[in-house]
């Protein structure tokens, strides 16, 4: 069997692509290399460019006695990068690093939070904040006051410059381990809490989420990308999602158990299922809709790594995010002239308030907004004055 080695850059990395004609043996055969995966859109089995990959490749395949072509990769050579100085790494606590009574309490703690039915994810971030806490102070709760709560805050949040969601979380896991323990502290923790970032979302033009969409060459990134604009769907959301979650006949998506511990149903756009169709011909998923390769769901950061490249193939340059297709999603609904609230329901937002942020980036409502300099040399140009003399290009003589 013939086996072609050619030079490929794939994934924003220089690798060895491994071409050859279709053959079961082969391919199980080549699935045993350390560290090889396998592109859809290169069509080949690849593994990272190296110094000695060539000729590691080429010795694996002779033990077969396949003849290898590696005439392409005569004279390659991996650009050269320039080293980037590492930053210091902050140290990693961990229980271990506690004495018997500090793991005691933070077993405690994690009950505590269990037994309130917080999800996996919010125990694992309080349990962290609760974990550095301990280690900071080196204190019996009892024997806290507000000043070491302040210090820590200062010394292991604010100085590190964690941003201010992290910063707010951290203050509540803190408020969780003042009512366990029963500490009094002179003042309520809240005064701790930074306010929230009151910042816009990112949105896209119609015409710019078109751009991503036919910049994405893989397939499922395009259904994913796709599936997250017209669905209006989390991330998390679109990779949970299995193949019974779909109504085609209702155009429905049934979400399970989402944000906050809710299930809501979305629309399923008409214009997305021939993707799906192709989608699902291709893939064949058996249990989540988006599979990866072992069958688990699909990882959040190959979808934004996607997304990224897809974006700067497309010429866009604002900061674009898996989230911004569902902030687009909301806001394109909203100039269509949706109610707020079918909009806050197909998000799955507890209240109200939350939609609202898209009314202030609307282009609906802001472009029916005139400014005061174009009401006054209107005025101007009503009262009989040369319109080219009012042009404020060069000089008004009035």
């Amino acid at each position: 069997m013939r086996i072609t080695l050619k030079p490929i850059f794939h994934r924003d990395a220089h690798c060895v692509g491994i071409f050859f004609e279709y053959n079961r043996e082969l391919i199980a055969y080549t699935k045993k290399i350390a560290k090889v995966k396998y592109s859809s859109t290169q069509r080949c089995f690849y593994v990272l460019q190296k110094p000695e990959t060539c000729t590691n490749l080429y010795a694996y395949f002779r033990k077969k006695n396949h003849y290898v072509d590696y005439s392409a990769l005569s004279g390659f050579k991996l650009p050269e990068k320039k080293t980037k100085p590492k930053p210091k790494s902050q140290k990693v606590v961990n229980a271990n690093d506690l004495n018997q009574e500090g793991r005691n309490r933070l077993k405690q703690y994690y009950n505590y939070l269990h037994g309130k039915r917080y999800s996996q994810s919010t125990l694992a971030t309080y349990c962290s904040f609760v974990l550095k806490f301990e280690h900071y102070t080196k204190k019996e709760p009892l024997a806290l006051v507000l000043t070491d709560f302040n210090r820590f805050i200062e010394d292991e949040i604010a100085a590190k410059q964690f941003s201010i969601s992290t910063h707010r979380q951290c203050i509540s896991a803190l408020k969780h381990y003042v009512a366990l323990f029963n500490i009094e502290l002179q003042e309520d923790l809240n005064h701790l809490r930074p306010k929230r970032n009151k910042s816009l979302p990112s949105v896209l033009s119609l015409q710019e989420v078109l751009r991503i969409l036919q910049a994405t060459k893989n397939l499922k990134h395009r259904f994913i990308f796709a599936l997250l604009y017209s669905s209006g769907l989390r991330i998390g959301e679109a990779l949970s999602l299995r193949v019974s979650d779909l109504n085609i006949e209702r155009r429905q998506i049934f979400i399970h158990r989402s944000k906050g511990r809710k299930d809501r149903v979305v629309i399923l756009a008409d214009t997305i299922l021939p993707l799906l169709y192709n989608y699902l011909n291709i893939y064949q998923p058996r249990h989540f809709l988006i599979e990866g390769r072992s069958g688990y769901a699909y990882q959040a950061s190959s979808v934004r790594a996607s997304l990224k490249r897809a974006v700067l193939r497309a010429k866009i340059t604002k900061t674009v995010t898996p989230h911004t297709l569902r902030h687009s999603f909301a806001t394109h609904l909203l100039e269509t002239g949706v109610d707020l609230r079918y909009i806050q329901e197909l998000l799955g937002h507890s209240k109200p308030e939350t939609t609202m942020i898209y009314t202030h980036v609307s282009r609906k409502q802001l472009l029916q907004i005139k400014s005061p300099l174009d009401s006054a040399l209107q005025q101007l140009n009503q009262q009989g004055y040369d319109t080219k003399k009012v042009s404020l290009s060069g000089n008004i003589n009035l």
